[in-house]
């Protein structure tokens, strides 16, 4: 069935009315209904369609097919890319040859962690060890790097270089430096040799921070033990249960969750070893100077000067925050309001008033509505053909240009489901690139993955605010990779520097709690009501409450992940986070806890933690300067996307900023929009819930 077909398809029978006995009846759009409505498991007999498409990939072993095929290639492209004169060829051929492993292994990556088949989950993992270990070797491989050195050594071939080609030369070259291509051979394959290693330590410490932990059915109050997941004699604890309204549980929770695990604690250990020994030998003073290398820091001396400033610009209110929740909770609870875990939500909001405003079809028919006006851009629900999705519930989304076209796919992986982690991410499964060869565009592809509940029979899936932002902030991610129309793949969308890569995620936030937005697609799923605009205030509001604590909060998380990347320690991780929880942080260190255990970030970003802080503090001054005054403003839509989120990792990230603001912030201007968004009279409203 053509694509054309199936959109017909779609939008015949994909209208859905959600009604209710003796109540209003509310009409969805297509992209709406997609969303609300169950699933309808869908049989094919004669279809053996792939994975995303992808022929092979209709069983496991497709993975072992599909890699061979790609490693095939890889020495093909490889010779192609050491012989060809200097020139844009060269980038070129290096670009093929970077597409072409990370098309198998950027899937490969997604699958391994959310396929709930675990043949699916263990093949993928074989392919991104094979993958990687490949990738290492390419990165140290000295025939390439001499052709990139021909290209980038020669001054007149460099000048007849376009600004993206030039770019991309540079960071290929830069990947070389990094993995070590001036060693050698010797030291190079110890170089080698720590990175493949650290692909395992990778991906047991990203495993065992999400395994749950346990403890005996009768160590806790039988009344509690609905709270938490039954196994026999044991309750599983998952998570730190953060927003329970019972400060036990929450308690119970953080000293379970929390409890120190010696075979995760020597993992880490030797994870940040060997991040410290593969840094030295290739020849920087840490990690941390390694990873802040072409961000928009720049050094690990740089975060910490932003750090400190912010921690002492945000002192006095942060005193104050923490006063305030040690009070509510005396009121709470007098006899134990020195615990650490202090409940510091949205006082005065009670989710449930907005979950019916918020069914993820009106925060879909929203995020349509919004792009529309911003870009131009349409979401047009397609079903998926049998085989190209992991699960039944999983929703696929073409992104539709009004004059450009089809700009690309995005996957929706939102629902719940057993093994799935309970994590909300963005993944790139195929970056955009313009073929030569074909004269087409590659068009990008991505998933978006949450954990919402799923919609039932009377009711359609209600999300939170909190929720709503998650959706929001992740969609940020999704249409940086679809609006970005980049040359090469090895700067696609999300593929920039960290500290810049949520800027448009985070700035989607705002987008989610403007009333004038809001107001187009926030409405009761029965009755047809839009949410009244004193809530929304009231929600705003709330989010202020103990801002500055939260902020010290990320502060410290900041700061531990670049003390955990500045250098060996002689002392423990543990050892560090007390002493650094002291310092950075209102609320004493629990003993017998391990929080660092449960700090995933530390995978993915590794000496770079602190860029939400500081893409924080650059959405914030977008927002501001660019948004506030008409968030659906189409001219400045444009220009956002023409100065930020087109270029990918194609342009210096500070440039970006540069050209958005028309001016260059400096370390006080990011401390600054992130102090200013904080109110000091937070008392006010703390009284006002309280009356």
């Amino acid at each position: 069935m053509s694509a054309g077909i199936r959109l017909l398809f779609l939008v015949k029978h994909s209208r859905f009315l959600w009604t209710h006995v003796g109540r209003s009846v509310t009409t969805w759009s297509p992209v709406g209904a997609a969303f609300n409505a169950k699933p309808h498991r869908r049989i094919d007999l004669f279809e053996k369609n792939g994975l995303f498409g992808v022929a092979e990939l209709n069983c496991p072993a497709g993975f072992q097919v599909a890699t061979a095929e790609a490693l095939k290639n890889t020495e093909r492209l490889l010779k192609k890319a050491c012989t060809c004169p200097p020139g844009v060829q060269t980038v070129e051929s290096f670009d093929q040859l970077s597409d072409g492993l990370c098309k198998v292994a950027d899937l490969a990556d997604f699958v391994k962690v959310a396929h709930p088949d675990p043949a699916f989950r263990e093949a993928a993992e074989r392919t991104c060890v094979e993958i990687g270990t490949v990738v290492e070797k390419l990165n140290t491989n000295v025939e390439l790097c001499q052709s990139l050195k021909r290209l980038l050594g020669n001054p007149e071939v460099v000048a007849k270089l376009d600004p993206d080609t030039r770019r991309v030369a540079e960071l290929f070259m830069f990947d070389f430096e990094i993995s070590g291509i001036h060693l050698d051979d010797k030291l190079r394959k110890q170089a080698v040799a720590l990175h493949v290693k650290l692909l395992d330590l990778n991906n047991d410490f990203l495993v065992g921070s999400h395994m749950p932990n346990r403890i005996a059915r009768t160590a806790i109050p039988e009344h509690l033990h609905i709270h938490f997941a039954n196994e026999g004699s044991f309750i599983q604890v998952g998570g730190l249960h953060a927003d329970s309204p019972d400060d036990l549980v929450r308690e119970i929770a953080y000293r379970i969750y929390l409890y120190p695990n010696a075979d995760l604690m020597e993992c880490l250990e030797e994870l940040l070893r060997c991040r410290h020994k593969l840094a030295k030998l290739v020849g920087y003073e840490s990690y941390g100077h390694r990873a802040l290398k072409g961000t928009m820091a720049k050094t690990p001396e740089t975060v910490m000067s932003f750090l400190q400033l912010l921690t002492d610009k945000l002192a006095d209110r942060t005193t104050k925050d923490f006063q305030m929740m040690k009070d509510m909770k005396k009121k709470l609870n007098p006899r134990n309001s020195d615990s650490m875990c202090l409940c510091c939500g949205r006082y005065n909001i009670e989710p449930s008033l907005y979950s019916p405003y918020l069914s993820l079809g009106a925060c879909m028919e929203g995020l349509n509505n919004l792009f529309s006006q911003l870009y131009g851009v349409s979401l047009m629900s397609e079903h998926p053909r049998a085989g190209e999705v992991w699960s039944d519930d999983v929703r696929k989304l073409a992104v539709v240009h009004e004059t450009e076209g089809l700009l690309g796919y995005i996957y929706c992986d939102f629902f719940h489901r057993q093994d799935k982690p309970h994590q909300d991410c963005h993944f790139t499964i195929r970056g955009g690139r313009w073929c030569e060869d074909s004269g087409q565009y590659q068009l990008p592809v991505v998933v978006l993955m949450l954990s919402l509940p799923a919609p039932s029979r009377l009711a359609p899936t209600l999300l939170t605010p909190g929720m709503m932002e998650n959706l929001f902030h992740e969609m940020g991610h999704a249409m940086h990779s679809m609006l970005g129309r980049t040359r090469y793949q090895h700067v696609t969308g999300t593929r920039c520097a960290t500290d810049f890569a949520e800027v448009p995620s985070i700035l989607m936030e705002y987008f989610a709690t403007d009333y004038r937005v809001i107001s187009q697609f926030a409405r009761h799923y029965e009755t047809g009501q839009p949410l009244p605009e004193s809530m929304v205030a009231r929600l705003c509001e709330s989010k202020k409450v103990c801002g500055a604590a939260d902020t010290q909060l990320q502060i410290f998380y900041a700061v531990l992940d670049q003390i955990y990347h500045g250098g060996l320690q002689n002392r423990s991780t543990t050892e560090i986070i007390r002493d650094m929880q002291h310092k950075f942080y209102g609320l004493p260190y629990v003993p017998n806890t391990a929080w660092q255990l449960r700090f995933s970030h530390l995978i993915g970003y590794g000496a770079k933690y602190y860029s939400y802080l500081m893409s924080r503090a650059v959405a914030s001054m977008v927002w501001k300067q660019c948004f506030v005054q008409d968030p659906l403003n189409r001219e400045m839509g444009e220009h956002y996307r023409r100065e930020m989120l087109a270029h990918g990792g194609a342009k210096e990230p500070m440039l970006m900023v540069e050209g958005m603001l028309q001016r260059r912030p400096t370390l006080e201007d990011f401390v600054d929009a992130l102090v200013s968004e904080l109110k000091p009279n937070f008392e006010t409203f703390i009284m006002d819930s309280e009356g």
